[in-house]
């Protein structure tokens, strides 16, 4: 009798708020994967990137960007291995390159006292194609890419979302000395989401932009400030689909160090999120390693 009553408040507390599913609080990407020169990709070559994110928040907010009365608590780590591989072919005077993610998910969501933990393999990113300029003193980068619904979803700790997503990416750096000492960068993407099956609703477009302000102090350390701003551009759509929008802002500061003998680029970065509204707010780490192999 006490687990019936359990299970049935559990139920009530998440059809009170949809959005505690905590697969569907966003889009396929997360916020505050790229910050410094984010814009910017390598030379011809074959690479692995190992991102490992940590986000955190114990607030969730309504529609209207205020916390909701309930004890809400979420823990995410992701280990996301990106091999890239940028080749010799040219299209309009750009690399050609192409690359996927492999994600790994580990997610602990707690909502008035029950919660749920798990550990998945997260839905697959394929980016067939990527177009890359190098300029004096500018990059600038252009892909397509998209989500596929591989992982378990529903659930609310479940790593997938249950849908497909394609995603258009452009972004360019700027350099303001010819050394190339200072920069900035902005990196646009842009979500269109299909139907999540099992509820007949589909998710709202999402536009994200990633940008960097950077100084390099030595030949081997760059220190910046880095930030995002992710927002739900369109209603979400189908029988008893949500009118609210989500969006939320992240800035902090990054490091990046190169190691020479190792051939290793190292990044850290954090970002303190404010203005959320139907969605957490939160604290986001990223932990970058990339080598050319």
């Amino acid at each position: 009798m006490k687990t019936r009553l359990k299970i049935t408040v559990f139920i009530v507390a998440l059809l009170a708020t949809p959005s505690l599913l905590f697969a569907q609080f966003t889009g396929h990407y997360v916020p505050g994967v790229e910050g410094i020169k984010g814009s910017s990709l390598p030379p011809p070559g074959f690479y692995v990137r190992d991102y490992n994110v940590f986000y955190f928040a114990n607030q969730l907010n309504d529609s209207n960007g205020h916390k909701l009365p309930m004890d809400f608590d979420a823990f995410v780590y992701a280990n996301l291995i990106r091999p890239i591989w940028i080749t010799d072919w040219k299209i309009l005077g750009a690399s050609v390159g192409m690359d996927m993610i492999v994600p790994l998910q580990y997610t602990d969501v707690t909502v008035n006292g029950l919660g749920e933990s798990k550990f998945q393999i997260a839905d697959l990113y394929f980016e067939p194609l990527t177009l890359s300029w190098h300029g004096q003193q500018f990059d600038a980068a252009f892909g397509y890419s998209f989500f596929a619904p591989t992982a378990p979803s529903g659930k609310m700790a479940d790593a997938g979302k249950g849908f497909w997503t394609h995603m258009l990416t452009l972004g360019a750096t700027v350099y303001f000395d010819k050394e190339k000492t200072w920069s900035l960068s902005a990196l646009n993407r842009y979500e269109f989401n299909t139907e999540y099956k099992d509820t007949g609703i589909t998710p709202g477009q999402i536009w994200t932009l990633e940008w960097g302000l950077s100084k390099s102090v030595t030949k081997t350390i760059e220190l910046g400030v880095i930030g995002y701003y992710q927002l739900q551009t369109t209603e979400d759509s189908g029988t008893h689909a949500s009118s609210n929008r989500d969006q939320v802002i992240g800035v902090g500061p990054e490091i990046v160090a190169f190691c020479p003998k190792l051939g290793l680029f190292t990044s850290l970065r954090y970002a303190y999120e404010f203005g959320a509204e139907d969605r957490p707010q939160g604290n986001t780490i990223t932990l970058t390693l990339t080598r050319r192999f």
